[in-house]
């Protein structure tokens, strides 16, 4: 399968480099520069150093001409790039199924060829509140066969090979079933799913908890206090996913679950390391700056924030980062009034 991954950040080249075994994949960035320090290389210095870039992954700066032949194309740009991708995209493909321009892909019927397009950004698009999906469906036409890859996976750990399960899903079972089988290999395990709310909302929410997790870690609340609040944090997750229309098996599953149990312990996961640094009373602006990458639970407790207020959701920890985090509340007041919020039935 020829495959364009769209983004060179770290979960990006990850995936191209676990993919190029099997297929012929194209790594897309925008900074020319960058493209031609990779290529000199072999190397994405910034985000994966030390590890290699496989002799037959293709690199392009070039937006057009990565899409030249593309079967699928995988977006891996934070979300707040999502909206303009797509449109990059959709360019790229007019319209015009009866009169080709130069440059259209057709087929032996001169219908213009849609390629397969899958993301895996995690979160909300902000002030819409959108999810992904949703603003896919804003902007492409309806030849393109879409869906969402999602679960817990650090870029580091696929890039150099060490085992790894997602889930894709997509409203088009056909597809996402064969697109799961074309990209799973024996180190990249991919299951496929219809319940693109319940993936897309696992993966948000998740980021947002993990921010909570790397506070109580840095606070030094112990393993009891991460073992509560991760459990009660997948209620949260899983009262928005229901809310939205997702499943229940989805949000206890890879995607959901999984990947919660990942970015709120590993540490290795950026939005965790803003948790930490937040409860050693760094500034948020530095802390971000000391990253160097984008930590999407920032962004996306703004949106569930909202989320929650307006469809009656309670969200009592993801409501915590918000106050930390918009409301400057110091962290140990909004721990403690967290910690002494009157006790309910468990699974009220």
């Amino acid at each position: 399968m020829n495959i364009t991954v769209i983004g060179a950040g770290a979960w990006g080249t990850a995936l191209a480099i676990s993919l190029a075994a099997s297929h012929r994949v194209t790594l897309w960035a925008r900074d020319a520069a960058q493209i031609e320090a990779m290529r000199a290389t072999r190397r994405n210095q910034r985000y994966l150093p030390d590890i290699p870039l496989p002799d037959n992954l293709e690199l392009s700066a070039d937006f057009s001409a990565a899409l030249g032949e593309v079967e699928l194309a995988i977006i891996a740009v934070p979300s707040a790039a999502l909206r303009a991708t797509l449109q990059q995209i959709a360019s790229c493909f007019p319209l015009s199924n009866s009169l080709p321009q130069a440059g259209e892909r057709t087929n032996e019927k001169g219908v213009v060829k849609f390629p397969g397009v899958v993301w895996v950004c995690k979160g909300f698009e902000a002030e819409t509140s959108l999810l992904p999906h949703q603003v896919a469906a804003e902007i492409l036409p309806e030849g393109f066969r879409r869906g969402v890859l999602s679960g817990p996976s650090f870029a580091q750990e696929v890039a150099r090979g060490l085992p790894a399960a997602l889930t894709l899903a997509s409203a088009d079972e056909e597809f996402a079933q064969r697109t799961a089988q074309a990209l799973h290999h024996a180190c990249l395990r991919i299951y496929a799913s219809n319940d693109v709310i319940g993936v897309e909302v696992g993966g948000a929410v998740k980021n947002v908890m993990a921010i909570a997790a790397g506070i109580c870690d840095g606070m030094g609340l112990g393993y009891n206090a991460r073992a509560a609040l991760l459990t009660r944090g997948l209620a949260e997750i899983t009262r928005l996913g229901l809310k939205l229309g997702g499943r229940p098996e989805t949000l206890g599953g890879l995607s959901g679950a999984g990947d919660l149990i990942l970015t709120c312990t590993g540490d290795l996961s950026r939005n965790r390391q803003v948790g930490l640094l937040l409860a050693q009373q760094h500034d948020l602006t530095e802390i971000l700056r000391r990253l160097g990458h984008v930590a999407e639970g920032v962004y996306t407790v703004r949106e569930v924030h909202r989320l929650a207020q307006r469809l009656g959701v309670a969200m009592p920890i993801c409501e915590a980062v918000y106050r930390i985090l918009y409301e400057h509340i110091p962290v140990a007041e909004v721990v403690a009034e967290l910690l002494n919020r009157t006790p309910n039935n468990e699974f009220q």
